[in-house]
């Protein structure tokens, strides 16, 4: 199991103090699967307290979509249709994302066991 580093007192409270003023972030959403991605994108974008970076398209796989691609691609979609209505310029801003989901940590520790093996000067 990995160790984090230790972050002393003083640095870990000043990282957990409340920002002041404007906050940047990037949103990762997939915004065709419900709509509450879509109040975040609008809500964001509207915010004077939030600076959006970018905007990345997630994917996602359920009856709306043929498989996380597709879910990727039509969030990637609906991204761009918020941002017109909003006329809010798209290039450079928003991209698409994953169109695969990651391991699940099972498959992760499997590999990661694999990998160790490999390298390890006992085997």
């Amino acid at each position: 199991m990995s160790e984090f580093p230790k972050i002393p007192a003083d640095v870990m409270l000043k990282r957990l103090t409340p920002p002041t003023g404007e906050v940047s972030m990037v949103l990762d959403t997939d915004t065709y699967n419900e709509i509450d991605d879509q109040f975040a994108v609008v809500y964001s974008l509207l915010s004077e307290q939030i600076k959006v970076e970018a905007i990345h398209a997630a994917p996602f796989h359920n009856n709306l979509s043929s498989g996380p691609g597709d879910g990727m691609e039509k969030s990637y979609e609906e991204i761009l249709r918020l941002l017109e209505r909003l006329e809010h310029p798209h290039e450079g801003f928003v991209f698409r994302g994953s169109e695969t989901y990651l391991p699940r940590r099972s498959e992760e520790r499997r590999v990661g066991k694999e990998c160790r093996s490999r390298w390890s000067p006992y085997h």
